[in-house]
């Protein structure tokens, strides 16, 4: 843990505290997760970062650690850490197969009229910067968007219906090239 406070500024205090403790484990020291497992949360909206605190803790999404984690924190930071959060500056995330990208990029800016797939941008914002609604996306590890759209797939994660009809909707394929377009976003 004594590493963890090196990275940030001394006194920390507030928000800076708890994630020095808590959150930097994962989610980094300046909420650019480098796991591939773990979502970036710098840049993220503050409300939709808020939303997804409280989801954890109310048990409406679900995953185990964050479940945990929250369980031990004081709702009352769930906002203060959110705007945290939301501050920070995402790093940019990295393509490995700049063909899958393309395909991803298809999908992304038109949807498949075919299978019913909407548009990602029509939501997430052509740039992949997200609202207060929808998620920023852009940057984010590949792995854990695979993640979060097979759990849509799955029903597992059905807090947003619209996600879930959309995953419902996703091929694999279409998945991995969404994942590695967004990535680059």
């Amino acid at each position: 843990m004594l590493a963890l406070w090196a990275c940030l500024p001394f006194p920390a205090t507030g928000a800076e505290d708890t994630v020095a403790k808590v959150c930097a484990a994962c989610h980094g020291s300046d909420g650019n997760s480098t796991d591939p497992t773990v979502p970036k949360l710098a840049g993220m909206d503050q409300e939709y970062l808020l939303r997804q605190l409280k989801g954890f803790a109310s048990g409406q999404r679900r995953n185990e650690i964050m479940a945990g984690i929250v369980a031990n924190l004081d709702s009352g930071e769930f906002a203060t850490l959110a705007a945290w959060y939301g501050k920070q500056k995402p790093t940019p995330g990295k393509v490995v197969d700049a063909k899958l990208a393309e395909a991803g990029r298809r999908i992304y800016e038109d949807g498949n009229t075919d299978s019913g797939v909407p548009a990602c941008a029509g939501c997430h914002q052509p740039d992949g910067g997200g609202n207060a609604r929808f998620p920023r996306l852009a940057g984010q590890h590949q792995t854990y968007l695979l993640k979060q759209l097979g759990d849509y797939k799955s029903g597992r994660r059905a807090t947003d219906r619209l996600m879930v009809t959309v995953g419902q909707r996703l091929t694999v394929d279409e998945m991995k090239a969404l994942a590695e377009y967004i990535a680059g976003l």
